[in-house]
């Protein structure tokens, strides 16, 4: 395999762990995003020249098509978490990987890699998770032999699940506990681009489905209970029935349509019924080759320190919050 590979959604949270991933073994990234005037950055992950960033939109074919001209290689990093405008479930995570695979397919790329999500399932009474299982069924029809990759949680900096609630509790008297016994596996940012990397990288990796979960398993109310321990708050956790929950996410998700990203939605709502965890009969990290994953503990202090009351200088605060 020559080194080009095409990385969609490229700048995200897990898209840009994994550009820089590729780019510490050498090869060529060429960053797919909807908007790239807001991702020049990206060019900094690797050495001169070695990272370039172009514009395309799964939904749009031809995009796709010129995104992929010349590479050996891709990765479908492209997911959203809630709808808002024209970025709809199934626009992006069905019919945008269908675009992905077809075209990839037609112009000989020679590896796919796509990132679904543990739960994918068309069964689920969550769209989001629907969606997800449809995208792997289009996925594998038009290319057999992608890799698909299924995370837990994915966690780090910038993440949606502790430092979401690590916001709320520096703002709020009190923190929402939604299904505070479902189970999550959490697993860290870089583990997942590693694995992503040598999915790319590895032709034996071909048509196979992994399951990525970190070391540790928690409930919802263990990630709560962490957060406030991490981030040095007191804070009441009050209990909120799945029914009272989903009312409030329908009512929160109006705020997408303001640009803002919504605390929960009624879709979310739904996915926390099940837990989140890797089938430990499937491939995961390991197989992959990350055999001394990063845990959740080691690492919320470096990002969650921020919302201690006193920040960076929380050590220093005459009082805690």
């Amino acid at each position: 395999m020559q080194d080009l590979v095409t990385v969609f959604g490229g700048s995200g949270f897990i898209g840009t762990q994994i550009v820089r991933a590729l780019a510490r073994q050498g090869l060529r990234i060429r960053v797919a995003v909807r908007q790239p005037h807001l991702a020049h950055t990206m060019r900094l992950m690797g050495d001169v020249g070695q990272i370039e960033v172009v514009q395309a939109n799964v939904r749009n074919e031809a995009s796709v098509r010129r995104a992929l001209d010349g590479a050996q290689a891709c990765v479908n990093a492209v997911g959203i978490l809630f709808e808002a405008g024209a970025q709809k479930f199934k626009s992006v995570q069905v019919e945008g990987a269908a675009n992905v695979a077809k075209a990839a397919r037609n112009l000989g790329v020679e590896r796919l890699v796509h990132i679904s999500a543990i739960g994918a399932d068309a069964n689920s009474s969550s769209e989001y998770a629907r969606t997800k299982a449809q995208g792997e069924e289009a996925i594998r029809a038009a290319y057999p032999e992608a890799v698909i990759i299924r995370p837990s949680v994915v966690f780090g900096q910038g993440d949606g699940l502790f430092e979401k609630f690590a916001e709320m509790a520096a703002a709020s008297p009190a923190l929402p506990l939604i299904g505070a016994a479902t189970r999550f596996q959490p697993v860290f940012v870089s583990d997942v681009a590693r694995a992503v990397a040598a999915a790319v990288l590895d032709p034996s990796a071909a048509g196979k489905t992994y399951e990525l979960g970190g070391p540790g398993v928690f409930t919802m109310q263990q990630v709560l209970d962490l957060v406030l321990a991490e981030t040095e708050r007191r804070r009441i956790l009050v209990p909120l029935p799945f029914g009272i929950a989903k009312l409030i996410g329908a009512l929160c998700q109006p705020l997408a349509l303001l640009t803002v990203t919504p605390p929960i939605t009624a879709d979310q709502v739904e996915l926390l019924k099940r837990d989140n965890v890797a089938n430990p009969a499937m491939p995961g990290l390991a197989e992959l080759g990350v055999t001394a994953p990063i845990t959740v503990e080691a690492v919320l202090p470096t990002y969650l320190y921020r919302f201690r009351k006193g920040g960076q200088f929380a050590d220093q605060a005459i009082t805690t919050a």
